[in-house]
Formats: C-alpha cells, sequence, structure tokens
C-alpha cells in the first residue's frame, strides 16, 4: 500500500474505564488543482479546470479521467501530456495542437469536495454532459452482481488499513477484477479508475461493471456513462436523479449491492 495515501496521527482512545494513548492511519485528504492547457489561432491557453480535495496517488489518472468524464476531451489522443506543475498538488494537462476545451463548459466554476462531485455546477441543464445512449445488451447475471462486493473489498488495502476510503473497481461481466482504485472521494475514486483505463484508449469499456463502495449519485451514473460502461453497482442507495439519468440512457443501475442481495432500480438482471 503506498504511503502516501495514509498518515499515522497521535490519538486518546476513551473506553468506559480508561483513555490511552496511541496511534492511529487516516487516509491523506488533499487538495488537487487540475489545469489545462491548449492553443487557439497560435494563442497559448491556460486555466485552473477545478480543485478536488482527494487522496494523493494516481494523480494524473484522476486529472485526466475527470477532464474525460466531464466531457472536457473526447479521446486520450486529446492529451499531450499531463503531469505534476510546481507541485504535488497541481497536475497540468496539455492537450494537442488542434485540440482545446469548450469554454462555455468552464463556465461550471467547477469547485469539489471530497463528498460531492458537482456541488460547484449551478443547475442540473449545467452538469449534465450530452452524449447518446448506451447501446443495448444482454442483462447482467445476477449471481456475478452477489459477487461484486467481496472482489472489491479484497482489494481496498488502504480501507481496511484506515476505514476511510471509497473504492471503484472496473470487473468484466464475468465479475473478474480488472482494476481498482481508492480515494477518499467517490467520484475521485471513479475518475482515476476510469482515468487509467481511458489514457490507455481503453474507453469505453463496453462489457464491463463499475462496482462502487459508495452510494450511487448523479455524478457516479454520468461517469459510468460517459465511460461507456453498461452496468453500476453500488453499496450504497442511488438518488432519484441517479435512476432518471439511469433509465434516459439505458444503464443499469443496482443499489444496495450487499449481503446477497440487491435493487435493480434501471436496466434488467438475468
Amino acid at each position: 500500500m503506498p504511503e502516501e495515501r495514509i498518515a499515522s496521527v497521535d490519538v486518546t482512545r476513551v473506553t468506559a474505564e480508561s483513555a490511552t494513548r496511541d496511534d492511529d492511519v487516516l487516509a491523506i485528504e488533499e487538495p488537487l488543482e487540475i489545469r489545462a492547457a491548449w492553443q487557439i489561432d497560435g494563442e497559448q491557453r491556460e486555466k485552473n479546470i477545478s480543485v478536488t480535495m482527494r487522496t494523493p496517488g494516481d494523480d494524473v489518472d484522476l486529472a485526466v479521467g475527470f477532464l474525460f468524464t466531464e466531457g472536457l476531451v473526447q479521446s486520450a489522443a486529446d492529451v499531450e501530456s499531463a503531469r505534476h506543475w510546481g507541485s504535488p498538488n497541481v497536475i497540468r494537462i496539455a492537450l494537442r495542437p488542434g485540440a482545446r476545451i469548450d469554454a462555455a463548459k468552464l463556465d461550471r466554476h467547477f469547485y469539489t469536495t471530497s463528498s460531492c462531485g458537482v456541488c460547484g455546477k449551478t443547475s442540473i441543464d449545467a452538469v449534465r454532459v450530452i452524449t447518446s445512449p448506451l447501446p443495448p445488451g444482454p442483462p447482467i447475471d445476477g449471481q456475478v452482481v452477489r459477487r461484486l462486493p467481496a472482489a472489491l473489498e479484497k482489494e481496498q488495502a488502504a480501507f481496511r488499513a484506515t476505514g476511510g476510503l471509497h473504492g471503484a473497481a472496473v470487473c468484466d461481466r464475468n465479475g473478474a477484477l480488472l482494476r481498482i482504485r481508492e480515494d477518499i472521494g467517490r467520484h475521485n475514486a471513479v475518475d482515476k479508475v476510469i482515468g487509467s483505463f481511458f489514457r490507455e484508449g481503453k474507453t469505453p469499456l463496453v462489457d464491463s461493471i463499475l462496482m462502487v463502495s459508495s452510494r450511487a449519485s448523479f455524478e457516479l451514473v454520468q461517469k459510468a456513462i460517459m465511460a461507456g460502461i453498461p452496468v453500476l453497482a453500488a453499496v450504497g442507495a442511488p438518488s432519484t436523479l441517479a435512476v432518471d439519468l439511469a433509465r434516459e440512457f439505458h444503464l443499469t443501475l443496482l443499489g444496495f449491492v450487499r449481503d446477497g442481495r440487491f435493487n435493480v432500480y434501471a436496466g434488467e438482471v438475468a
């Protein structure tokens, strides 16, 4: 487990009988500034796109994944470079010549916290990324769904150490785990895992499942749709807006996936 994700702090442990000094392990939370640079008619443009509170690690995946799932870049070929820029808490993404970011989308004034990925957006119309509904496919096997929480938890090393990190895993339709990322923010964990595939040119992620250790909020449904993932399974509950969006874009949305049971809010399960 990378040490950059966790830190030891001194703590007083209190019980009915005593109060003792001890050490505890916590998840690190620090801001990450995401900057983008591109050219328009030979003129260099650069802008701070977002500040998100995240757990350090996989920062480039997070930054590139954020731009992709928010519809600001469409292809891995649009990204010429992405790296830390003068600080471990700043990522600068330079777009290839000819690629550009829609300036109107930047008016959403992104500011995200570890608990909310869309808090800075002013309206539902502003957060909705226009994309096509997902293509039809066979329903997911219910037995596969029941195995997903254990597959996710098994690989959450930082969560086991701290109890304070969300996990997001991409699995194949048989439930085999392909990749997992952890972060103090559920939306960041999703951007990290999707961004890692996007950077390799492996999106859309058809025939895959996104399993998350959190509730299924609107922004997680949006990110899954942008990545072409047909199934989103969440340990917790979905929101009404998440259900509406999933149904509109033909995403299979499953909630309360734990303890051998789950609810189907959109789509079908075999």
